[in-house]
């Protein structure tokens, strides 16, 4: 699928989740099915492939889960607001020919949201709004880190599985469970566990196609956990070219077009922006620290919009959390099954999937 960035964030795939929502959620995908016959494959060899791998031509539907064990959370009948994107059944479809020419849509309940990109452009398509976004993008910007030229996109199996190899090393054992079958594909099953016991992460498994190779399910689970937390996987997928008026788009009549210029041909290039944030510690025991106001709505908004519902949404997990101090100061802690949340009356908030202590020792290192 599109590519992205590696970087840190899969060592705290929830983390990012309770700061920024940026994670869609859905209902569970059921695998119990019988494991089906393949040929043998060794961890190193389910590792390379995965690595490798470059997804074939392919249509399909993908459905995102968290269950992250948040404290409830106020409904806002907003299927774009934080609340939905934490709590919600969200439902992807995939239309992917190329790292050029792919199309991803978000339906929901009378609405729909797509992504499309067609070659140097790509469109934002957000039907409740009635608005659309086409963006002018740079040569060669498949391979140029698109999450900073594109609106941000639902996250894919492939996508998923590529960010969460950045963790594997000396501190991951690696294995290969029971063959699956997802989506009517057999599957290998690549299992990754953290080594570190304050990771809050207990493992993670990856379902490999069995024929091409790619990423078919990635899930997530909690130290001890049998159920994921958050999980990622195609509920069907045929491996075959789309249609070109799938991956085609005309703005519909009376939409508001914005027209935005990433090729930066002109100096009023735009880029999609985020509050400052640092990584301290590495691998699985990563932590993100990023500004308490990262936290905070950037306009108060009115009732019923996206801001507004943001921040009750915010204010329900701030006061689930409890008080603490220590060396490094005083602030308050959230905890869940597999991200902990420091936020500090000085202004900065570490979040990580790792034990308390670590955030901890990173708010010691950040001061």
């Amino acid at each position: 699928m599109v590519q992205v960035p590696r970087g840190a964030r899969w060592a705290v795939p929830a983390g990012v989740l309770v700061v920024t929502g940026g994670i869609m959620a859905g209902t569970l995908i059921s695998a119990a099915q019988a494991a089906p016959g393949l040929p043998a494959r060794s961890p190193a060899q389910l590792l390379a492939q995965v690595a490798d791998s470059t997804p074939p031509p392919l249509t399909g539907t993908v459905v995102e889960t968290a269950a992250f064990g948040l404290p409830a959370l106020p409904a806002t009948g907003n299927p774009t607001s934080l609340s939905s994107l934490l709590t919600g059944s969200h439902t992807v479809r995939v239309w992917y020919s190329s790292p050029e020419h792919f199309r991803l849509a978000v339906p929901g309940s009378l609405s729909e949201s797509d992504v499309i990109r067609n070659g140097g452009t790509a469109w934002l398509w957000q039907s409740t709004l009635n608005k659309v976004t086409t963006f002018t993008l740079p040569a060669h910007s498949a391979q140029a880190q698109p999450g900073q030229t594109l609106p941000k996109q639902p996250l894919t199996p492939q996508q998923a599985a590529q960010q969460v190899l950045a963790a594997v090393g000396p501190t991951t054992t690696v294995s290969v469970a029971s063959n699956v079958t997802v989506a009517g594909q057999p599957a290998y099953a690549l299992v990754l566990a953290p080594k570190d016991a304050r990771s809050l992460i207990g493992q993670v498994q990856i379902a490999v196609d069995g024929r091409n190779g790619v990423p078919l399910r990635l899930q997530v689970f909690a130290r001890g956990a049998s159920i994921p937390a958050f999980q990622v996987g195609y509920t069907a997928i045929q491996f075959v070219t789309p249609a070109p008026a799938d991956l085609s788009f005309t703005p519909p009549p009376g939409a508001t077009v914005t027209q935005v210029n990433l090729s930066g041909a002109s100096g009023s290039t735009h880029r999609a922006t985020s509050g400052p944030a640092d990584t301290i510690g590495s691998g699985w025991l990563t932590v993100v620290k990023v500004p308490s106001s990262t936290l905070t709505p950037a306009s108060p908004g009115g009732p019923g919009s996206s801001a507004d519902d943001s921040a009750a949404v915010l204010r329900a997990l701030l006061a689930a959390a409890t008080p603490v101090h220590g060396a490094w100061g005083t602030g308050r802690l959230l905890r869940t099954s597999l991200v902990s949340v420091l936020i500090t009356d000085t202004g900065s908030s570490y979040v990580g999937a790792v034990q308390p202590s670590v955030l901890y020792a990173a708010a010691v290192q950040g001061r």
